[in-house]
């Protein structure tokens, strides 16, 4: 489903429950000097965390933890069947937390691989 919205000055979008809002981040047009035909790019599974739900309620009356915050990189799912949100001319995605796979650091200690 694909949603369009013009917020307002001063308008925030309040995410619920355990969804996530995530800006996708552009598919990349170039690799080294080939350039790749919108035909043959990939949806990007990388974007930005723009607004974070407060999580699933459990039976305890807590609420399950969600383990991004706004301004985390992401590597999400592959995201058939999620709702497409355009904020001006911004795409971005609605995910439950639990299709996000990894969150990217950059920088210091903890930036390394392996």
């Amino acid at each position: 489903m694909k949603i369009y919205i013009d917020l307002q000055k001063g308008e925030k979008i309040e995410v619920l429950g355990q969804m996530v809002l995530v800006k996708v981040a552009e598919p990349v047009e170039k690799h080294g000097h080939i350039y790749i035909p919108d035909t043959a790019k990939q949806q990007s599974q990388r974007g930005t965390v723009i607004a974070v739900g407060r999580g699933r309620q459990l039976e305890n009356g807590e609420f399950e933890k969600i383990y991004v915050k706004e301004g985390d990189e992401i590597i999400f799912t592959q995201y058939y069947g999620f709702d497409e949100i355009y904020i001006g001319n911004e795409r971005h995605l609605l995910v439950r937390h639990q299709d996000i796979m990894a969150k990217i650091k950059t920088g210091g200690k903890d930036a390394k691989m392996g």
